[in-house]
This record gives structure tokens, sequence and C-alpha cells, in this order.
């Protein structure tokens, strides 16, 4: 009987054992894959500099062999920002076509975007660089701002925003004093949070698909070709986002749609920041009350300047669409962020449009 029992409770001891022992085991393994993801999550530097992407001087932003250089058919205005961006993809990996929305990019991408002006001496003044990283410990995507010092030798991390007082050059060689807003990077993710979720803007096969000023090549083509784009299709099925200013190859509404989707849609489409107001400003989005016209604001309050409809078809100086892009006055300027100084170029071309609609 005593055997018995001392059988008995060294199988329980030996079945304890082995229970810690396998519990250690999963502890163990769980700390180890803490300790990997650790090792794994993206850390933003200090200074622009450390990263590397540049050879020679900073400020020249001469890419090296690795760092992709890209523009987009119509670019976002920012206060006659000059802007560079760049494509940063982990060794050996390349970026998948998607028909629709931001290319899928993988794991570890940066994408960099530097903001510059053109002072009254037509010198290219750097203020700042924006890093869009996608994290490989989640594969979420992760902002920063780096501002550049007074120098023009390097950029610094910089999170809570800056106010920049510039005298810069339009396009049209027009002297303009502002102060430039560098954004927060809670700013950063109003623009590009949609559904929650942190996704880049310009980067769309629609957006890309076009040979920049001085190449014969389409930009996707070019990656393709490359190995840093895969599954792209013919390029008769890519759409493509019409260039805003082009005015031989697109008409008045192919251009003004434009605008609004790079300007605007990032915001006024499901999903996104302005997703209550019922404005939907996407280029391929076709409902007419979607876009405003003849459509009563539902939340513009005071920024609707007592007018009734965001389009009123012939009649722009009564749209509140034109209106809101037409004032720099907080509460009513269109869009919210992104610019100080009204972009007329721009204002005009959807003045044109609304007043050629019938």
């Amino acid at each position: 009987m005593q055997k018995k029992y001392f059988y008995g409770g060294l199988f329980f001891l030996i079945l304890a054992l082995s229970v810690a022992a396998i519990q250690s085991c999963k502890n163990n393994a769980a700390k180890n894959k803490q300790a990997d993801n650790a090792k794994s999550i993206f850390r933003f530097r200090e200074k622009l500099s450390e990263y590397g992407f540049f050879k020679d001087k900073l400020s020249d932003l001469h890419p090296r062999e690795n760092v992709i250089p890209y523009q987009l058919a119509t670019p976002l205005f920012t206060d006659y920002a000059v802007k560079d961006r760049f494509i940063v993809l982990p060794e050996g990996a390349s970026i998948t076509y998607t028909a629709a929305g931001p290319l899928e990019f993988p794991d570890s991408t940066i994408i960099i975007k530097n903001f510059a002006y053109t002072n009254v001496a037509h010198q290219k003044i750097m203020i700042e660089t924006r890093l869009l990283v996608k994290d490989p410990s989640d594969s979420k995507w992760k902002v920063m701002n780096y501002l550049w010092n007074a120098e023009q030798t390097d950029a610094v991390k910089h999170i809570t925003g800056s106010r920049q007082p510039v005298t810069l050059l339009n396009e049209e060689g027009e002297k303009i004093s502002t102060v430039y807003q560098v954004p927060n990077t809670n700013d950063c993710k109003r623009c590009h949070v949609n559904n929650n979720m942190l996704i880049p803007i310009g980067p769309k096969a629609r957006n890309l698909n076009y040979a920049v000023p001085a190449q014969k090549v389409n930009q996707l083509a070019q990656w393709a070709a490359r190995g840093k784009l895969s599954g792209l299709p013919d390029s008769a099925k890519v759409e493509q986002l019409p260039d805003w200013k082009d005015v031989k190859r697109f008409n008045i509404e192919q251009r003004a749609r434009a605008y609004l989707d790079i300007n605007c849609a990032h915001c006024h489409t499901k999903g996104g920041d302005a997703y209550n107001t019922g404005l939907f400003l996407e280029y391929e989005q076709t409902d007419k009350h979607y876009i405003g016209i003849m459509k009563a604001p539902v939340s513009a309050g005071n920024g609707a300047g007592g007018f009734d409809y965001d389009i009123i078809p012939g009649d722009a100086a009564h749209s509140i669409l034109a209106y809101r892009m037409n004032s720099t006055e907080a509460g009513t300027a269109m869009p919210e962020l992104a610019r100080t100084v009204i972009h007329k170029e721009g204002v005009k071309l959807i003045m044109d449009w609304i007043n050629s609609m019938k």
C-alpha cells in the first residue's frame, strides 16, 4: 500500500515537473520572440544624415544607388514648395503593383519627402524632410519629421511642429512672404490615416504612371525593368491620373478632378478625416452629389461663407468649394493643413471647371 502511494506521488511529481518545464519553455520562447521583435522595431534616428540616403553634400539630395527618386503626375500643393521624393527598399525586396490605392510596399520601406522653397536670390532653401517608414515589427507605417538647420547642413528629428517665416518665389517668380507651417506628427496622421490605419498618399500606380520630364520611359516601367516592381500589367491597363497643368492632353474636368483628388481626397473619402462631410473627391467618384454638385454642407459652419451649396454649376463665385480654396482664414481655408497661401492657379482651375458646368 505504501509502495502504491509512493509511485502515485512520484507520478504526480514527474507530471508537475514536466508541466513546469513545458511552461518554462513557452515562457522562454515568448521572451525570445519579444526580444527578436524588439530588435526589429524601427527606430528613427536623430539626424537625417545618419541614414546615409544621400551622397556628397546632403542638401543637394543626390541619392545613393539604393534610393529611388520619383515624381507624381499631379502633386499636392504646399505653399509653392519645391518637393523631392524618394523610396528606399530593403535589399532584394520589391514593390507589388496594386490597381487601386497605394502600391504594396515591403516591410522596412522608407518613403522620403523633402520640402524646400525658392528664395528671392533663386536659391533652393531646405525646410523639412518627412519620413514614412513601414515598421518590420508590425508592418505598420510610422511617420517622422526632420527640420533643416539654418546652415543647411543637416535636418534634426522634430516632433512638435514649427512655424518658419519665409519669403519665397512662386512659379511665376512673384515674391510671397508667409509663415510656413511644419506639421507635428499628429498633423501628418490626420491626412495619412484611413480607417485608423496610417498609409502613404502619393505613391499610387495611377499617380506614378507617366514619364517624368527629361525621361522617355514611364516610371513604373523603369522600376519593373530594374526588378523594383512586380506584377505590373500592360501599360494600357494601368490607370493614369491626369497632369492638372497639361491642357493639351486632358480636358478641364479631368484636370480639375485630378487636382481635387491629390489635394483633397485623402481626407474627403470613405474612412478619411473628413468622411462625416459626405463630400468625396476621389478621381474615380461619379456620384454628382458626393462630388458636391448642389450638395448642402453638413459641417462647414461659418466656413461656408453664407453660401448654400458646395458646387453650383456655372456659378463658382457662390460655390463653397471655390470659396474655401480661395481663403487662408482659419476655419474657412481648405485644405486645413499643408498651406498658408492661396494657390491661385489651382483656384482658377477649379473656378473655371465649375463655371464650365451646365
